[in-house]
């Protein structure tokens, strides 16, 4: 049985709706309906077709969020060195966590356990094999592992909308830091 096809239009739609709910995710954790498909230009019939619930959009915020994140990865690997990858993986980690920030809010607890789930292989993958590409050029610290920085990463999603500017990069640049192999 196939796919059934979208046409061009709604495609669209539902793309500038997750961007419109994505922005407002970033810039705060409330996510308002009417507003997403305001600033989506789109009815809220439109918006209700193709995310019947709140938690069905913020859930394609994410999944959005976690493909992009481990498609970086790879592209970053063969872009920089691995020490460079990983620290502009970094950068976009830190989007993530402040969308994933908002969802957290947004979403109910058992959502939110299943969508957790769901990202955190393919993310462990990725950042796998940019410590290993860092451990193998001797940058990155041999007994660090995605889990031990996954760990360490939760912390910006704690972080307050006032707090985010301040620290989230600082945050990294600490953790990154601390991979790092020491002369």
């Amino acid at each position: 049985m196939t796919t059934p096809r979208r046409r061009a239009d709604a495609v669209d739609n539902r793309d500038r709706i997750i961007k419109a709910a994505r922005a407002a995710l970033a810039n705060s954790d409330e996510l308002r309906l009417n507003a997403v498909a305001k600033a989506a230009g789109v009815g809220q019939g439109t918006l209700y077709r193709h995310f019947p619930t709140r938690e069905d959009l913020l859930a394609e915020v994410y999944r959005r969020d976690v493909d992009a994140l481990v498609d970086a990865a790879a592209t970053l690997a063969a872009e920089h060195d691995p020490l460079t990858a990983l620290a502009r993986w970094f950068d976009r980690i830190a989007d993530y966590a402040r969308v994933k920030r908002g969802v957290l809010s947004a979403v109910d607890a058992g959502v939110w356990q299943g969508l957790s789930a769901d990202s955190h292989g393919p993310i462990g993958d990725a950042m796998t094999a940019l410590l290993d590409a860092g451990k193998a050029e001797g940058t990155l610290r041999a007994d660090a592992d995605a889990r031990d920085v996954m760990l360490l990463m939760t912390g910006l999603t704690r972080l307050t909308a006032a707090e985010w500017e301040p620290r989230a990069g600082r945050l990294l640049d600490i953790l990154l830091d601390g991979l790092r192999t020491k002369p």
